[in-house]
């Protein structure tokens, strides 16, 4: 058996757990046996993750964008301990308990008004199941069942499961394997790039000309906020997120907001939605949401939308995760919104964002990069061909940094609570990548 460690390990236990791991563990988009052993992290405190042979590395990446407090952090540790005390699951199906309400309660008031109804879902791609499904059961119950398409825009992405899948980008996303055995939904081109461009009228002409087209079968439209994240790390102009909203208002069908990845700060606003003055009708949150300790997301709707809902022949929303509001993801979910609103995290979120765009851009006259581009606290460095992750990850790991590379991106989300230095490090990282791509 693999020991459990809470320190260093020593090299013949590293060997045989990363042996074991590499033979018998699926990684995330990894195929099996790995071609390379994955890095065994033993601890992390603060951001730093430390390996098993002692090595520290600062983690740029927030752990898929969600650790913003960083790790092992007293207050959120005591929740988790706090609340295994007194119950660590049980069943949400004809019960309930103060953690889930008194996190509904919280997540109702920081989000945008209209959004008054929570479900408690278990992933990411779980809250954008459950708000597919909201949309689609919305109008089977008002007697529109034509209505079940959504419309999206290439270059996004929403996870991974069937529903998600078929509103990912088809073509350059990650699961056009599946394409042919997904349902068909209606595509607009990507949002142009650039936070502060100016909106192009022939985009939007374009957009509305879709949604006209296929107003009568549309449930819905479904976008990731001015961030496209793991789709491609775009940035967009607010305008084109208002020009869906006026759309959706125009021919009466449903705005769903992917917030999962831009939610609770990331951009620099407490929801993208936010810099675009948009209340959607459904809204999806998760990574962040626990700080990084924790699966757990939630799909918020209005009122409209729930009744809608209820009143239909089936008389619920027809989705119950069995793990569903549990009660260690709640607590340590309500304590983790606290400490964000407690600190000034708009400030540090601003500070990260002035380093990395005075030191990267540099990095965009290098001939290998294509485009740089900062917003909030996220750096992407795009190159003009498919980055080598093994060697960008080398380059990174010898700056003391971890990065995660894909496709044609190098880029940072870091934890907000990095100091002006941890920000430098992992900027430097990215400038050196950027130069030898």
């Amino acid at each position: 058996m693999i020991p459990l460690q809470l320190g260093r390990m020593s090299p013949r236990e590293t060997e045989r757990m990363l042996e074991f791991d590499r033979e018998h563990i699926w990684h995330p988009y990894a195929p099996i046996p790995a071609p390379a052993p994955a890095l065994p992290v033993v601890s992390a405190s603060g951001v730093r993750l430390t390996l098993a042979d002692g090595t520290e590395l600062i983690d740029g990446m927030s752990s898929w964008w969600a650790a913003v407090h960083g790790y092992n952090h007293p207050k959120l540790n005591a929740a988790v301990t706090g609340q295994l005390g007194k119950m660590a699951h049980v069943m949400f199906g004809g019960l309930t308990h103060p953690p889930a309400v008194r996190l509904a309660e919280r997540l109702v008031e920081i989000t945008p008004e209209p959004l008054t109804k929570v479900f408690f879902a278990d992933s990411g791609s779980v809250a954008v199941e459950v708000a597919i499904k909201m949309a689609l059961q919305y109008w089977r119950s008002q007697g529109r069942p034509e209505r079940h398409r959504l419309l999206t825009v290439r270059g996004g992405y929403h996870g991974d499961t069937f529903g998600d899948m078929a509103v990912c980008d088809p073509v350059n996303g990650m699961h056009h394997l599946f394409r042919d055995v997904l349902a068909e939904h209606v595509f607009a081109p990507a949002p142009p790039l650039g936070y502060s461009a100016d909106p192009e009228q022939a985009y939007l002409d374009e957009v509305s000309r879709l949604a006209a087209e296929h107003a009568g079968e549309l449930a819905g439209i479904i976008v990731e906020p001015i961030v496209q994240g793991a789709g491609g790390m775009r940035f967009y102009a607010p305008e084109y997120l208002r020009h869906l909203r006026d759309i959706a208002d125009e021919h009466g069908v449903l705005l769903v907001l992917d917030e999962i990845a831009t939610g609770f700060g990331r951009t620099g606003e407490l929801w993208g939605c936010d810099h675009a003055e948009v209340v959607p009708d459904i809204m999806c949150l998760g990574k962040a949401l626990t700080g990084g300790y924790l699966t757990m997301a939630a799909t918020l709707c209005t009122d409209r939308v729930a009744h809608g809902i209820t009143s239909g022949e089936a008389g619920a929303l027809m989705h119950g995760p069995t793990y569903m509001a549990n009660p260690l993801a709640a607590a340590v979910a309500s304590a983790s919104i606290d400490l964000l609103l407690s600190r000034d995290w708009r400030d540090e979120v601003d500070a990260i964002e002035a380093i990395l765009t005075a030191e990267l851009h540099d990095a965009a006259d290098f001939p290998g990069v294509a485009d740089v581009r900062v917003l909030g606290a996220i750096g992407v460095v795009e190159a003009r061909e498919p980055v080598d992750v093994a060697s960008a990850q080398e380059i990174a790991m010898a700056h003391g940094v971890w990065l995660r590379p894909f496709g044609k991106l190098v880029y940072t989300m870091p934890p907000y609570v990095c100091t002006e230095d941890e920000v430098l490090h992992i900027a430097a990282a990215l400038h050196a990548i950027a130069e030898s791509l």
